[in-house]
């Protein structure tokens, strides 16, 4: 069965696609959550016209989003969190945490577009994908450590004599 996608689904598509689902997931699920709509002909025809209208507003979203990706490039974010005395993570550090630790250095990134790859469950360097678009996507490198672990402060300045 062909579908329109009406909003993102993870691991199917993205708003606006044309993908391919089995009937009964697109029947039993898909239309009934109005997240599709049947692809027919005059479906078809209709999203043509509606996406030639928005293309300027669609390369905007994507520039926008290029920005954004740019602007947390090559961060590296220091996470702490309680852990055991053999560096075990007590739970897991996640995509909340990795936003709140992006949130506190001024970029407001929504958890729902960040991914990590391997659950983090010990002491480490780990990195999470983050999706701005369907097209543009960047990856930034987090350490987790411990709360309890002194927190290396930069050495003070030394004065002139």
């Amino acid at each position: 069965m062909k579908i329109i996608l009406k909003e993102n689904v993870a691991g199917l598509g993205y708003k606006d696609d044309v993908v391919e689902v089995k009937d009964g997931y697109g029947r039993n699920y898909l239309i009934p959550q109005g997240k599709c709509i049947i692809a027919s002909d005059a479906a078809l025809k209709q999203l043509k016209e509606d996406l030639k209208q928005r293309a300027h507003k669609i390369a905007q979203a994507k520039a926008d989003a290029e920005a954004a990706a740019k602007a947390i490039e090559g961060l590296k974010l220091t996470i702490a969190a309680k852990t055991g005395a053999n560096g075990t993570v007590y739970g897991s550090v996640g995509a909340a945490q990795i936003a709140e630790a992006l949130a506190k250095l001024g970029h407001d990134v929504d958890r729902k577009i960040i991914s990590v790859k391997q659950p983090v469950k010990v002491v480490g360097v780990y990195v999470a994908n983050v999706k701005f678009h369907k097209e543009v996507e960047t990856e930034v490198e987090f350490e987790v450590v411990s709360e309890d672990a002194p927190v290396a402060e930069a050495p003070a300045a030394e004065s002139a004599e």
